[in-house]
C-alpha cells in the first residue's frame, strides 16, 4: 500500500468552504481521477483520508494537509496534477510527497497566521501589539456546543508582530497586518481569539471582520522561533533512498567477491 501526502489550499471566496464540504470535493475529485483508492472494512467501506488540523471555516490557508492511501503505485506529481484539475479552482492541490516516515499530524504544532485589519491604523495596532505580549495572561471567552469557555489565549502565542499593509488594493482607509505564529494546544487558540485578547487589553475593536489566512503550519522550533515544513522529511527520504538502495548493492557486491 502506497501513502501519499498533499498539501491544498483555500483562497478567495473557497475560504467559506466547511471541512465536510472540502471533503465532499476532494472524494469526488478522487473517482473523477480514477485514484486506486484504499477502502476501510466493514459494511460502510470509505476511503482511506487522514485529514490533519483543518483551518476554520471563513479562514484562507496555504497550508492544509492529508494524507491518502492507494492500493497500486503511483507518481506523486502526477497524482497531485490529476487531482488539482479535478478540484474548485481555490481548493487548489499544490504539493505531493510521497509517505516515507509516520507522524504527519505529530509534526503539525504550530500555524502561522495573517490577519489584515481594514479601517485599523498601524499606531493602534501595535500599541494593542505591546500590550497583548506584556501579559503575563489574557483571557477570552468562545461559544463552545458546551456553552461558553473560559481561557488563556497568550500562552499559545509564540509571537505576534504588526505591519504595514502592502498597497495591494488601493484606499484612503488605513490598514494594518497582524502576523502570529500560534502553537496548537488545547483547547486550540485561534486567530479571531487573538483579536478577541487585543480587544481585551487594549480595546482594538477593527470596524469590518479581519482576512485570516494561514501561511504556515508544521513543527515549530523553540531557538528559532520558526515552523518548518512537514513534508521535508519526506522528500529527504525519497532523495536519500536511490542512494541507499546503491550502497546496500556495493555492499552485497563486496561481500560476494570477499
Amino acid at each position: 500500500m502506497q501513502r501519499i501526502r498533499l498539501r491544498y489550499t483555500k483562497r478567495g471566496r473557497l475560504r467559506f468552504t466547511s471541512h465536510r464540504d472540502f471533503q465532499r470535493a476532494f472524494e469526488r475529485a478522487l473517482r473523477r481521477a480514477a485514484v486506486p483508492m484504499a477502502y476501510s472494512a466493514g459494511f460502510t467501506p470509505h476511503p482511506k483520508v487522514s485529514y490533519a488540523n483543518a483551518a476554520p471555516t471563513g479562514t484562507g490557508s496555504e497550508a492544509e494537509y492529508l494524507e491518502i492511501a492507494l492500493t497500486a503505485a503511483r507518481d506523486p506529481e502526477k497524482l497531485r496534477e490529476l487531482l488539482d484539475e479535478s478540484m474548485p479552482v481555490g481548493l487548489d492541490i499544490i504539493e505531493a510527497v510521497e509517505a516515507r516516515t509516520s507522524g504527519l499530524a505529530d509534526r503539525l504544532t504550530a500555524s502561522v497566521w495573517e490577519l489584515r485589519l481594514d479601517g485599523v491604523a498601524l499606531e493602534d495596532v501595535s500599541r494593542a501589539v505591546d500590550a497583548f505580549k506584556s501579559a503575563d495572561a489574557v483571557e477570552v471567552q468562545r461559544r463552545t456546543k458546551n456553552g461558553m469557555r473560559t481561557f488563556d489565549a497568550r500562552s499559545a502565542v509564540a509571537s505576534l508582530d504588526a505591519h504595514s499593509a502592502q498597497a495591494d488594493r488601493p484606499t484612503d482607509q488605513p490598514c494594518a497586518i497582524l502576523r502570529l505564529v500560534v502553537r496548537h494546544v488545547t483547547p486550540a487558540v485561534r486567530p479571531d481569539d487573538v483579536l478577541s485578547g487585543l480587544r481585551a487589553v487594549a480595546d482594538l475593536a477593527p470596524p469590518v471582520p479581519a482576512a485570516v489566512t494561514r501561511l504556515a503550519q508544521g513543527l515549530f522550533d523553540e531557538e528559532t522561533g520558526t515552523v518548518t515544513d512537514p513534508l521535508a522529511p519526506d522528500r529527504e527520504a525519497v532523495t536519500a533512498a536511490p542512494a541507499d538502495r546503491t550502497g546496500a548493492a556495493a555492499s552485497a557486491a563486496a561481500k560476494a567477491s570477499a
